[in-house]
């Protein structure tokens, strides 16, 4: 609600993971359900499972907005990984707007065919990149793309972590099933920490946080062949989606609980 999503597109959102999950995690045999075996898992009509269907494979007439990886988190990790834009030192250079090994080449090889001009501004509003006043060039100040908080781009980002997170905790539930590796999940939690505390953990939190994802990205963003531009000796051509996801929580103290509070101070 408090990002205006209204409950009916909510409905037909979770009606489509439900014909999307029967479709490809629950197949009969070798082969994936019917229509009507669809209908029978999901508790939806076979009219409506049809029409999910469709929509997932792109058939419907309906209008149906598809979110494609960020092109600008691409560019990104292209400027971060790729030595042809990168200095003496390994580090991102700084690129002047055209020409070669330029901005719009780094957008064109990174990113399609997006106008770099777009790429550009929408790494200067979320505080990304800045021009050098002298130069002109374009300098890199972050790695880690994050879409500012009144895009759309912020709710997709949810989606896709929580749909990660499930996908762990599910996997780790069901693994020993069949003898499968857990895969790793940690999380660090206190519940009486002071309030003077938290400014300093926040930060150091973050600090460490993004510190701990930029080196495992320097070791697993070279390994991406849409990063290196090559296919690895003796590898196949599947590919794995892998990372690691790390968030920040915190939970203020309730109404009932600073108020409880503040009566022991006073009658103290």
């Amino acid at each position: 609600m408090r990002n205006g999503i209204p409950y009916g597109e909510f409905a037909e959102l979770v009606k489509r993971a439900y014909v999307e999950a029967a479709i490809e995690d629950f197949p009969v045999g070798r082969r994936k359900p019917t229509d009507s075996g669809a209908a029978v898992m999901t508790g939806l009509t076979r009219k409506e499972v049809k029409r999910q269907r469709e929509i997932l494979a792109g058939q419907h007439l309906e209008k149906l907005e598809v979110l494609h990886t960020n092109r600008a988190s691409r560019v990104v990790s292209g400027w971060v990984h790729d030595p042809a834009f990168q200095d003496s030192d390994g580090l991102p250079a700084k690129l002047a707007p055209d020409g070669v090994q330029g901005f719009s080449e780094l957008v064109k090889k990174y990113s399609g065919d997006m106008p770099p001009r777009s790429v550009l501004d929408e790494l200067v509003r979320v505080g990304m990149v800045s021009m050098d006043s002298d130069t002109g060039k374009v300098i890199l100040i972050k790695r880690a793309y994050v879409p500012a908080e009144d895009s759309k781009e912020m709710l997709q980002f949810f989606g896709e972590d929580v749909s990660d997170l499930i996908a762990t905790v599910d996997h780790n539930l069901v693994c020993g099933q069949d003898g499968g590796q857990p895969l790793f999940q940690r999380t660090l939690t206190y519940n009486n920490i002071p309030p003077e505390v938290m400014d300093e953990w926040r930060a150091h939190a973050a600090e460490q946080s993004q510190a701990l994802l930029e080196k495992m990205d320097s070791w697993l963003g070279p390994k991406d062949r849409d990063v290196s531009g090559s296919q690895v000796d003796g590898s196949t051509k599947e590919s794995f989606r892998t990372g690691v996801s790390v968030f920040y929580f915190e939970e203020a103290p309730s109404v009932e609980a600073r108020s409880t509070a503040s009566k022991k101070e006073r009658s103290v």
